[in-house]
């Protein structure tokens, strides 16, 4: 039993940096005001292309600065749509989903003639010493630096949202926008900026998949992960430790389905492969449509700025 949980644990940890980095971004994307429906889209974006560069450089670091730039273009696309010219979040957001999702394909058939790519070079492993035999503790070591960089990364955000000039003036753009631009805040250029790190965040959440968790692309990737890191967003109440719990949540429910396929072989003579493979998914939904009509989103999420309005 306690091989068990540890299997768990550790599974947890290999799949939090997908979901939880994605989560991020669209809470400081949608915290600024600007709804971002594109994770899943940026995640694909950044998984791709971070496999490539690595297959073509060598190094897993440079791929996931590649996977975060590609992921970051596609959000600066969907930042100037959706905030110069004031066009529908939701539809641009859809639209960069369908773009990622046809445009990668067609590339990663047209480079490798396949629909997934080589293996690659991996990240790196964490191992930290002198924990080795201890129980529970041990599930902890021989991780990549993503999945520490996903623990860390929350507590980093909320400090910057909460504790710091700049998180105050990104809050207040997301609430009040016009009181915020009386105060001399540059509303355009917040959101820009909130836009394109949400971008950055999805890609290297992207990219890990492909660079740390699989070690290649596959054209299934990121597998409906970025619209997980959605429902972490709203479960979490658009702030970061909540997305980070919510993250870790659904990591957790697709690190069961594998341990219960693998430690458990005889459970899938008694329930049904389907339902394993969806429970993520299920658990998702479950969550929504138990959380969502509790959750208040930032006042001004999705509603584009009209400096002439006061």
């Amino acid at each position: 039993m306690i091989r068990f949980v540890e299997a768990i644990l550790a599974s947890t940890l290999d799949f939090a940096p997908s979901v939880v980095l994605a989560a991020l971004g669209g809470v400081i994307s949608e915290r600024s005001g600007v709804v971002n429906l594109g994770l899943e889209g940026m995640m694909r974006l950044g998984a791709f292309f971070a496999a490539v560069a690595t297959l073509s450089t060598g190094s897993p670091w440079l791929g996931l600065g590649a996977g975060m730039l590609a992921a970051a273009a596609a959000a600066l696309v969907h930042g100037y749509l959706s905030i110069r010219w004031r066009s529908d979040q939701v539809v641009s957001g859809i639209a960069l989903n369908l773009v990622a999702l046809g445009g990668v394909t067609f590339l990663v058939e047209a480079l490798y003639g396949r629909t997934d790519t080589e293996p690659s070079a991996a990240l790196g492993k964490v191992i930290i010493p002198g924990i080795e035999g201890v129980p529970f503790l041990r599930a902890f070591s021989n991780h990549s630096w993503l999945a520490w960089c996903a623990l860390l990364a929350p507590v980093l955000m909320h400090l910057l949202l909460y504790r710091t000039a700049l998180g105050l003036r990104i809050l207040a753009v997301g609430e009040k926008p016009q009181a915020a631009a009386t105060l001399g805040i540059r509303v355009n250029r917040l959101r820009y900026g909130c836009v394109i790190a949400s971008g950055l965040l999805a890609g290297l959440g992207g990219a890990s998949l492909s660079v740390s968790t699989l070690n290649q692309f596959n054209n299934h990737m990121p597998a409906g992960q970025g619209f997980m890191a959605l429902a972490a967003m709203v479960f979490g109440k658009w702030t970061p430790l909540g997305a980070f719990g919510a993250g870790l949540f659904f990591a957790a429910a697709n690190a069961l389905r594998i341990s219960l396929a693998s430690s458990l072989p005889w459970v899938s003579d008694v329930v049904p492969s389907g339902f394993l493979l969806a429970l993520p998914y299920a658990l998702t939904q479950v969550l929504l449509a138990g959380f969502v009509g509790r959750a208040r989103a930032p006042a001004a999420d999705g509603v584009p700025y009209d400096p002439e309005l006061r």
